[in-house]
């Protein structure tokens, strides 16, 4: 059996993990609400983007025209797959990351499997990390903008991305990343960025607008294209950083409430070894005053 200075010791040590949990907790807690309300109004402005291009889409419908667009030509049996991973940077998150990892090897057993090519473009330091470890060539490896999405690089990232789906070096742009569902539940979400479903933009009754667009339809469409594609990956940004601070704030829950347990546990057995020790030192004593009679 342990000593009483070593469960005293244990007793102290959990209930310090227990503060430092409890702390990162509610740290969690605050950057939730923040990164929740951003990509909320991310969310919206993403909707009337989607908005406008389903109106353009629909002109086009109106005029008997097709949607002849490098950004909509779809390829059945793809040669080359472009693999967005988004993870966070910093860990003790659950199984956040492991989650998002697991849905990707999934993805590149399936198209490898099919005779394509899988290149991996990496955002977040734990997926760069484990491809690194698992010998896997990564395109493209960036650690410092999950935990700090900013516009402007999530755009010249995924201009790039977006320029070798249009040169023809890839076929097929997929996004994959950890969504933010409520405080305790995430979940994997998959954006088949490129090419783009026409259907996804097509209304299904004609619009009614009279408003009269300029220039001509085609150039709205590639300028508002270009933006739901920077902007999809923006939202995607927000999306896992709210999903992260969602899942660590209850990993840090659920570790600060094991500690609790647990120096409930170790006082438990401190006062099991302290009357055992006076128990011991009475019968000693005891057995010390018969002993002289």
């Amino acid at each position: 059996m342990a000593s009483l200075k070593d469960i005293k010791r244990k007793i102290k040590s959990v209930k310090g993990t227990q503060k430092t949990t409890n702390a990162m907790k509610l740290v969690s807690s605050a950057k939730l609400r923040r990164a929740e309300q951003v990509a909320k109004n991310s969310k919206e402005y993403a909707a009337k983007i989607t908005e406008m291009i389903e109106e353009i889409a629909a002109n086009i419908a109106k005029s008997n025209e097709e949607l002849d667009h490098p950004y909509f030509k779809s390829v059945k049996n793809p040669k080359v797959v472009d693999l967005v991973v988004i993870t966070s940077d910093k860990g003790l998150c659950g199984g956040f990351n492991s989650q998002t990892i697991k849905r990707v090897n999934a993805y590149i057993e399936e198209f490898e499997a099919s005779g394509a090519e899988v290149r991996l473009r990496v955002v977040g330091k734990k997926a760069i990390g484990y491809y690194k470890f698992a010998g896997r060539e990564l395109l493209d490896a960036i650690d410092d903008l999950s935990s700090a999405p900013v516009y402007d690089r999530a755009a010249e990232f995924i201009n790039a991305v977006a320029q070798d789906y249009l040169d023809g070096k890839t076929d097929r742009v997929i996004i994959v990343h950890n969504g933010y569902v409520n405080m305790i539940t995430q979940e994997i979400r998959i954006d088949n960025l490129l090419p783009l479903d026409p259907s996804d933009f097509t209304p299904s009754a004609v619009a009614t607008s009279e408003l009269e667009m300029e220039p001509d339809d085609d150039t709205l469409l590639e300028a508002l294209i270009k933006r739901y594609i920077e902007f999809v990956m923006y939202y995607d940004l927000l999306d896992s950083l709210a999903a992260e601070h969602g899942a660590r704030m209850q990993a840090m829950d659920a570790a600060t409430s094991n500690a609790k347990e647990m120096v409930k546990t170790l006082t438990v057995q401190y006062n099991k070894a302290r009357q055992a020790a006076i128990t011991t030192e009475l019968i000693e004593i005891i057995s010390g005053v018969e002993s002289m009679k």
